[in-house]
């Protein structure tokens, strides 16, 4: 508990947007990372099993990780509007 205050204190000065902006890209990237590989690891089990059906998986898979992608730039915009504030 006195970290957090230590820590709240130092950037007393700055607004706690900044801050919560800051934590809110770096989990936006994080969960972005996390599942293109989740999705690459399936695609990758799924090619393995069925090597023949590995055009239709590789397509499906660039949608879906485009998808993921997409959110975590969503997200990435919605914490730069929050800091620009």
């Amino acid at each position: 508990m006195t970290t957090l205050f230590v820590m709240l204190q130092a950037v007393a000065n700055v607004s706690i947007g900044y801050l919560g902006a800051a934590i809110g890209a770096g989990l936006a990237a994080i969960g972005a990372g996390i599942g293109i590989g989740k999705i690459g690891q399936g695609a990758m089990e799924g090619i393995a099993r069925q090597p023949e059906s590995a055009g239709r998986i590789s397509s499906t898979m660039i949608i879906a990780a485009a998808l993921v992608e997409g959110v975590a730039l969503f997200a990435a915009v919605i914490c730069l509007l929050v800091a620009l504030k």
